[in-house]
């Protein structure tokens, strides 16, 4: 399949970058992810490795479309915020201090 990554035009083949991909070792994932045979490598590092090219001359974008395309398993593991605790009950009296601005609710 060809296709252009970095503004260079490359013919790529499931089983071409299954072969190169084989022995590296992956790094670790902290945002987009590519599943090549049973590794999960960063979208970076395939890009990297199957264009010879630096990391910073492409985007993820361009390689996840390129791998998709050519049948492997894409996904962006971008990890969701934790959730905020839950606050405490207030009264209608503490909440509506609260809304106002004040630093302390007001007690009666």
């Amino acid at each position: 399949m060809r296709c252009v990554i970095a503004r260079f035009p490359f013919d790529l083949t499931k089983s071409g970058v299954l072969d190169t991909m084989k022995g590296v070792k992956p790094e670790p994932i902290t945002g987009e992810s590519v599943i090549i045979g049973r590794c999960h490598y960063p979208v970076k590092q395939v890009g990297e490795v199957i264009t010879r090219q630096d990391r910073r001359d492409f985007t993820g974008g361009e390689v996840t479309r390129a791998m998709a395309r050519l049948g492997f398993t894409c996904r962006n593991d971008h990890a969701p915020a934790p959730a905020a605790p839950p606050a405490p009950a207030l009264t209608p009296l503490q909440n509506a201090s609260a809304m106002l601005g004040s630093s302390e609710p007001l007690e009666v």
